[in-house]
């Protein structure tokens, strides 16, 4: 008998976005082929261990009344570091270190730093092992809002105005800093750059505001982001990775609304209040909206060399303008989360979307490509 598809998934982390990345790992654990592959959980601790998780998905659930966390109880994993080599090893006080079987693929849940931003994709690499979504550079280049949209003003798509705070322009002057946001016009979003859930936005409707703004995000973030407030609809569009030459698949379009006393989509109302948000796809926008919405994405995946999936979020004005705002190299991924909602609405339901991304990894080889 051929033996079942041995897929590593690997969650938690040491981000602020670890219970996140355990409710992700929750729900593609609840509805992966288990025909067709063997599931071995492992969760980074926040300090850092990697541990084998029993393969149960409740006790990983985000709600309102648990908040999901990888503990370093289970025996310690550690990764094959040698080309040809897949056997994943465990360490217990006391024992040899002992094989537990090959692994064919790595599905990386990790949300924000020290997961979605190259650093596992990198061990991956050098691990010589396929993994599931974007490699190395874009993963990082993606991850930081001020690259991402260098890259994309260079390939010619429209991106809004916005400013930069560096750690070392606030620490030697904070006070010019601030002065560098005059141009913009309120209200503006302050943000850390390299964060994500929504950790450490602030809607700023005044100067008055911006200091303790940046000092917010900064609690999260050293380098900050200054976005100018766009006035128009949230719409977005998944993307999954072309085969061979053929060029990226977009979805239906999506749309998000706020509502329940929530001034934007931050973290309670992505996570916790689930009353506070309406996700529709697809997207009730003219075809001309859609096709431009579709034909943004499909372009903002290629500049940004994406391979697997993306998110793409823009914000469509009141005339029919697209302005692109940002990728999610790992978007949420729950049932609920808007990047399954739009590909469910394209045809393509959640197990198929999780089986799609574990074939497209198992196709794609390690290394220059």
């Amino acid at each position: 008998m051929t033996r079942k598809i041995r897929v590593a998934l690997v969650f938690g982390g040491r981000s602020e976005e670890h219970s996140v990345s355990c409710s992700t790992a929750a729900s593609v654990m609840g509805v992966i082929d288990r025909e067709r592959y063997e599931v071995v959980p492992i969760g980074i601790t926040r300090q850092g261990h990697w541990v084998l998780v029993d393969d149960d998905p409740e006790p990983l659930r985000l709600n309102a009344s648990n908040t999901p966390e990888v503990r370093a109880t289970g025996a310690e994993v550690t990764m094959p570091m040698a080309v040809g080599d897949r056997e994943l090893r465990v360490l217990e006080a006391g024992q040899v270190p002992a094989e537990i079987g090959e692994v064919d693929v790595v599905f990386p849940l990790v949300h924000g730093p020290f997961g979605e931003d190259g650093t596992l994709q990198g061990l991956f690499e050098l691990a010589d092992v396929r993994y599931v979504g974007c490699g190395v550079l874009t993963s990082a280049v993606m991850m930081d809002k001020h690259y991402m949209k260098v890259v994309f003003e260079a390939a010619g798509l429209p991106v809004g105005p916005y400013r930069v705070i560096s750690d070392k322009a606030w620490r030697r002057d904070p006070q010019a800093a601030l002065a560098s946001i005059e141009g913009l016009q309120y209200p503006v979003f302050v943000k850390p750059c390299r964060a994500g859930s929504s950790f450490g936005i602030t809607r700023v409707t005044g100067p008055e505001g911006l200091q303790a703004a940046v000092e917010e995000a900064r609690r999260h973030d050293p380098k900050v982001i200054v976005e100018q407030g766009l006035v128009g609809r949230e719409i977005e569009c998944g993307v999954l990775e072309g085969r061979g030459t053929d060029a990226p698949r977009v979805s239906e379009p999506g749309e998000i609304v706020v509502v329940g006393g929530h001034d934007f989509y931050d973290f309670d109302a992505k996570y916790i209040d689930g009353t506070s948000v309406q996700l529709t796809s697809p997207a009730e926008v003219d075809q001309a909206v859609r096709a431009e919405v579709q034909r943004i994405a499909r372009e903002a995946f290629e500049a940004a060399g994406c391979e697997g999936l993306a998110r793409v979020d823009s914000f469509v004005a009141p005339d029919g303008t697209v302005t692109l705002n940002e990728i999610n190299t790992m978007p949420g991924f729950t049932p609920s989360s808007m990047f399954p909602v739009m590909w469910q609405a394209t045809g393509l339901s959640y197990p198929d979307l999780v089986d799609e991304l574990i074939s497209l990894a198992l196709e794609r080889p390690t290394g220059l490509r």
